[in-house]
């Protein structure tokens, strides 16, 4: 049993305990989330999307091979057991080639699940829940459970072909849009029981039609809505009497947990409260790139009172030149007239200029910017100014007043509330249900 199944198996038997899921493929926030997994005890579940990391490459440049070896190399720089840290690949389906027929959506699909499968990716998120350009406007339930099992057949497969264990899936119809919504006035509703009975039937029946009784019982999870999402300056925020009876469905269904997406800038008060309610697996990925943008911005501002005008980085103007250089990752996203889109590209809080910290002139003003600050001492004053959180742990002896533990530590405030919520609940645990309320459902194995 896997890490991922132990945990969830802990859940359903009653412990408040949950798993966070780090979607984000940036070393400071990957080393940050190792830092506080060690500190809080708890596994890492590191995933990548399907744009991001792919059998071409993704925005990250990686396809899932040199995306593992990537982040194990990183584990043992900070001697992060390999016991504790696992991998998962998130929306994998036809996300990425949705302009295309669906003959051709499909069949990338199927090359990229097999490739996360052989390179070791556990956590298995099959999502065929977006439409392909000559699919109706709305994809009719059956059609995304079809979609759905016949990658889980390509994943059964390359697993078993290159000697891994078998992983684990989370199925879903109701999926929000990675990286949150343009505007949460398109924003799903709560899922409705009926609609999370209707995706989990015609799941069942779907993998049952192409022989995959033994990998039904390794879903672990459905991705549902419940209730929270962020656009570029508003939060939805979770509000459990509204996701009672959804809860109260999936209590019924053993074996089985909610994985619940865009769960960035939540309370941590309501973190805590998802995790009691069954949304066991939290997703966090824009939260702490945007905490990590922030420091980077921080750290600049000192830098400009430190060091000569001629020798500063300049990172946020090399940022913006980019992002306006190379607009596809924002374009579509960020509307209004220039002083408003500038504004989103710089603050928004679905970050989307994560996606430009690779690029070579951006890598190139982040470490001058770095090496700046690593010759001069920051003086308590200006961190105080800047960076107030991290002072005080300066101040008592608890951090290194050095550029990359400041950093790492902005970041590990995000991931940290996702660790207490997941290990250390203090919202208590939702009582299971009697052995004759849960047989009179439909059970997940």
């Amino acid at each position: 049993m896997s890490p991922v199944q132990h945990i969830v198996k802990a859940h359903r038997s009653g412990g408040a305990v949950g798993l966070y899921s780090v979607c984000c493929s940036h070393p400071v926030v990957l080393r940050a989330a190792m830092r506080t997994a060690l500190a809080y005890d708890t596994v890492l579940l590191v995933e990548a999307t399907s744009n991001q990391v792919d059998q071409f490459g993704g925005y990250t440049g990686m396809t899932p091979p040199q995306f593992r070896d990537y982040v194990h190399g990183l584990a043992r720089e900070l001697d992060f057991p390999a016991a504790r840290l696992v991998l998962g690949g998130d929306h994998l389906g036809p996300n990425a080639w949705q302009q295309l027929d669906a003959g051709a959506a499909m069949a990338n699909a199927e090359v990229l699940i097999a490739a996360y499968a052989a390179a070791g990716f556990h956590k298995i998120h099959l999502d065929c829940s977006m439409r392909c350009a000559d699919d109706p406007p709305v994809l009719p339930d059956e059609t995304v459970a079809e979609r759905s099992a016949r990658l889980c057949v390509v994943a059964e497969k390359a697993a078993a072909d290159a000697g891994l264990p078998p992983p684990v899936y989370v199925i879903g119809t109701e999926v929000p849009v990675p990286g949150g919504e343009a505007s949460l006035a398109q924003a799903l509703a709560v899922t409705a029981p009926a609609a999370a009975r209707n995706t989990l039937d015609v799941h069942r029946r779907a993998f049952y039609g192409a022989a995959l009784h033994d990998a039904w019982r390794r879903v672990i999870a459905m991705v549902v809505q419940p209730g929270v999402d962020f656009d570029h300056s508003a939060i939805q925020h979770y509000d459990a009497a509204q996701a009672a009876s959804l809860s109260d469905f999936v209590a019924g269904q053993p074996g089985l947990v909610f994985e619940a997406h865009s769960t960035d800038y939540q309370r941590e008060t309501a973190l805590h409260e998802m995790v009691r309610d069954h949304f066991a697996i939290l997703k966090v990925g824009p939260a702490a790139t945007f905490a990590l943008r922030e420091g980077y911005y921080a750290l600049e501002q000192i830098e400009s009172e430190l060091v000569p005008k001629a020798q500063c980085s300049n990172l946020m103007r090399t940022l913006e030149d980019t992002m306006l250089d190379k607009p596809q990752h924002w374009r579509k996203h960020y509307h209004g007239n220039g002083v408003e889109q500038r504004l989103l590209r710089r603050y928004a809080l679905s970050d989307r200029c994560r996606y430009y910290w690779g690029e070579p002139d951006v890598v190139h003003a982040v470490a001058r910017l770095m090496a700046n600050l690593e010759s001069v001492a920051i003086p308590l004053p200006l961190l105080s100014q800047h960076l107030p959180e991290q002072y005080l742990e300066v101040l008592q002896g608890q951090l290194d007043n050095r550029p990359a533990s400041l950093l790492e530590h902005k970041v590990g405030r995000v991931l940290a509330q996702y660790a207490r919520a997941c290990n250390r609940n203090q919202a208590g645990a939702t009582a299971e249900p009697s052995p004759a309320s849960a047989g009179a459902t439909a059970a997940i194995c």
